[in-house]
């Protein structure tokens, strides 16, 4: 109990003799560097919101416009057209000034009122540019005079070196689409789903809908865009994530996964060692805004980064109607997760940041601590695991004072969740294929109570040394982690590295305090809800069927060369893998971005198309090879103009959602709205794109390549696809589905898949030789541990 003695700064008791004061200087000092780093970061933070407020300009610019203005008054010139004598006459000491004191004060203001409307002047320009979208359809290779003035005016408003919360006040808010688009657009997207009578139906419906309530509920949407920055994103949080009461692990909650062929050491806490410091590092970088805002690649077009604000110290907390997303400004610990006890670690010592070396040795002294958990405690994650509002009830009832909310406190304002695994994971023995599809599976829910599934993110670091990452969704989307996920495995691997024996780098200070053990005082009703939430997290987790493979034919560099997006080339690979897997055509959900806006988060590309639907009868059925190109052209210009529509606030589905929230509020029933709400998206597709390509040298390192992420499926009866592009002869597939449904099969939708690129491939390029299509292909590795 050291460390807790440690951490009273003072004691005293009463005693005949008087007073017995005991202070202690550690615990005394540990509070004062702890103020001083508060107040560091408070100071940053000033200095940030500053520098961002002025963006583009700069706060040393005031400085030039003063002077600017002060120089012209001494060559008896007024470029204030009499405002600054009006100022003088005025000022309300001028009575105790001299009058040449009056004239530079007078001055002084009327340059920084002019200097404010500089910058008002330049960020609304920039807004207006940014705001222009024509360039996204343009051809690729042929860009317009237009364009070209467009992307020269917007260098020249977007000033230098932004912070990464520079362009915030300078995106424009998303725009809201006419109904008589929408319904319009919709109708067309559902029209190879639907028989001649469905589609009759449907038509009538909308139109209805268009001509009565819709416009009623659309003029509410107006005011809310009016008025709000982005008339979707809080709503979108709250209603899609937030009031969901169903299990958010497999459902909501996705992974990503450790490098595919290379596993850095083997040593578990070497390995939590350096990635930990490495996230820290970030979070360092996050708070000061060094971090270079995210633009669309190859371009200058910056993309909103509110979604970054809440990556570290932010939780999940239950509530019986709805839940609640909270972010603390600091936290100098994290919480670590092993053989069913909870421990707080901290990696800030003495106002430093511990080395990773320290890390790992703090992380070992976890993995021997012998000590038994408390009772109930072994399983309590399962809390988080299972339905919400039985989560709820027992957190206000055995969480809300004494030990227990001391514990939960710490959990929940962790600046993430540490899980020491006591499994090894990755690709590894006879049967590497299966062995990813149990490490999707174990990043995705694990045994359903060693994840604290609420927390922003948590880091899984198996015995062998592998690792991975679950997230939960409402507080932001996949890019944003991922982008934290890329930083970090590079730093880990190619900047901090390891010594010959595995381990950290570095020295090491044996006198740091060990680790916490959080103590809890879980009554015998609360182990009760803690089985049934696990019961119900137990069948949830074994009803899910998973399928990870790497593609590796072939990739985006041959796709380009056929003149093909590969995002599109694999989209239309999907409905024909979808199309033989079940002999029909389904609804499917594309993810899209609508970062160009501010606070941006998705849209939905509908990838089953008229256009898409005819190429994959007439491949699938045999169809002249120069009919299957034409409309395969078709298929894919469809897709990529969705994609643009999409990405510049011209969706559908978003919209829909908003106005059915709306109806929902006035309290009235529309059968359109319902029935486009309820309809299910059987095949959930997303791409995970490799955002810092610069961190990666995949030609002298091939080995080090991450296997993207995954998440479930989002109906019973469909599947959920992740993919991601990795250099030019790469492509990963993680693949979903449930067991409980007869018509589902991960594997052989799989083979679908593989199937359906050979063949595009194929009939785009016949007079190829087709490949070797070997299942599972591996680099020469240099070095796997």
């Amino acid at each position: 109990m050291a460390e807790a003695h440690q951490a009273v700064a003072f004691q005293f008791t009463v005693t005949p003799e008087g007073i017995d004061l005991q202070l202690s200087h550690q615990a005394l000092t540990e509070i004062y560097l702890s103020g001083v780093r508060s107040w560091k970061k408070r100071i940053i933070r000033l200095k940030n919101s500053v520098i961002t407020g002025v963006y583009p300009a700069s706060p040393s610019s005031w400085l030039f416009v003063v002077i600017a203005i002060l120089a012209t008054m001494y060559t008896r010139s007024d470029p204030s057209m009499g405002l600054i004598a009006k100022i003088q006459e005025h000022l309300p000491v001028s009575q105790s000034m001299s009058t040449q004191c009056q004239a530079v004060v007078s001055a002084v203001l009327f340059s920084t009122m002019l200097w404010l409307l500089l910058i008002f002047t330049m960020r609304l320009c920039l807004k207006q540019l940014l705001s222009y979208h024509r360039w996204m359809f343009e051809q690729h290779g042929k860009m317009s005079n237009t364009t070209k003035v467009w992307v020269a005016l917007v260098r020249i408003f977007s000033g230098r070196k932004p912070l990464l919360y520079s362009y915030q006040g300078s995106l424009p808010n998303l725009p809201l689409p006419t109904i008589k688009d929408t319904v319009k657009r919709y109708l067309e997207s559902v029209r190879p789903l639907m028989d001649d009578t469905q589609y009759e139906r449907m038509t009538k419906l909308a139109a209805e809908f268009e001509s009565s309530l819709g416009n009623r509920l659309h003029w509410y949407l107006k005011l809310k865009a009016l008025w709000a920055s982005n008339y979707v994103s809080d709503w979108w949080e709250e209603y899609v994530y937030l009031r969901g009461r169903s299990p958010i692990m497999v459902n909501s909650n996705y992974y990503g996964m450790d490098f595919l062929y290379v596993t850095p050491t083997p040593i578990q806490s070497a390995r939590a060692g350096n990635s930990i410091h490495a996230f820290f590092l970030y979070r360092r970088k996050l708070n000061k805004e060094e971090i270079k805002p995210s633009r669309i690649p190859g371009t200058v077009i910056p993309l909103c980064a509110a979604q970054c604000e809440r990556i570290f110290n932010t939780t999940r907390t239950p509530g019986e109607e709805t839940d609640t997303v909270q972010h603390w400004q600091d936290s100098d610990y994290v919480v670590a997760y092993h053989r069913g006890r909870y421990f707080r670690l901290r990696v800030y010592q003495a106002g430093r940041l511990l080395s990773p070396r320290e890390i790992e040795f703090q992380v070992q002294r976890i993995l021997d601590d012998p000590s038994p958990p408390s009772k109930g405690e072994a399983k309590l994650g399962a809390l988080t695991a299972g339905d919400r509002i039985p989560w709820a009830k027992a957190r206000t009832k055995y969480f809300s004072s004494g030990v227990n909310k001391r514990s939960l406190d710490c959990i929940e304002r962790a600046a993430f969740f540490v899980t020491l695994d006591d499994d090894e994971q990755g690709m590894m023995g006879d049967d590497p294929a299966a062995s990813l599809d149990r490490y999707a599976k174990s990043l995705l829910h694990g045994k359903c109570y060693d994840r604290w599934f609420d927390k922003s993110f948590s880091v899984v670091y198996y015995k062998n040394g592998k690792n991975g990452i679950n997230a939960e969704h409402s507080w932001a989307d996949a890019p944003v982690l991922a982008h934290l996920w890329e930083y970090t495995l590079a730093t880990d691997s190619f900047q901090l590295g390891y010594n010959a024996e595995g381990h950290c780098k570095g020295d090491v200070d044996s006198s740091l305090p060990r680790p916490q053990k959080l103590n809890w005082e879980i009554l015998p009703e609360c182990e009760e809800q803690i089985s049934q939430s696990l019961a119900v997290a137990q069948a949830l987790a074994d009803d899910v069927d998973f399928h990870v493979f790497s593609f590796r034919d072939f990739g985006k560099g041959k796709v380009k060369k056929c003149r093909v997006s590969p995002d599109a080339f694999i989209q239309m690979a999907l409905q024909l893998a979808y199309y033989r897997d079940r002999r029909t055509f389904c609804l499917t959900y594309e993810a899209s971005m609508t970062r160009l806006f501010r606070e941006g988060r998705t849209e939905t590309v509908r990838s089953c198309t008229n256009e898409s639907s005819a190429f994959v009868r007439a491949l699938d059925g045999g169809e002249a090879a120069d009919v299957c190109r034409r409309l395969f052209r078709a298929a894919l210009d469809k897709h990529q103009n969705l994609y643009r529509m999409a990405m510049t606030g011209a969706g559908i589905d978003r919209h829909l959602f908003c106005l059915y929230v709306v109806s929902k509020y006035l309290g009235v029933e529309s059968p359109f709205l319902k029935e486009v709400l309820s309809e299910p998206w059987r095949l959930s597709t997303s791409q995970t794109p490799v955002q810092q390509v610069e961190l990666f040298d995949l030609v002298n390192h091939p080995e080090y390549i991450s296997c993207g992420g995954g998440f479930g499926p989002v109906a019973d009866d469909g599947y959920g696809v992740s993919y991601c592009i990795v250099g030019d002869n790469l492509i990963n597939f993680h693949i979903s589905c449930k067991h409980s449904c007869p018509d589902t099969d991960a594997h052989k939708f799989g083979a679908q898949i593989r199937k359906a690129l050979h063949d595009l491939i194929q009939m785009l390029s016949p007079n190829q030789k087709e490949p070797n299509k070997t299942e599972e292909s591996r680099p020469e590795v240099k070095k796997d541990l």
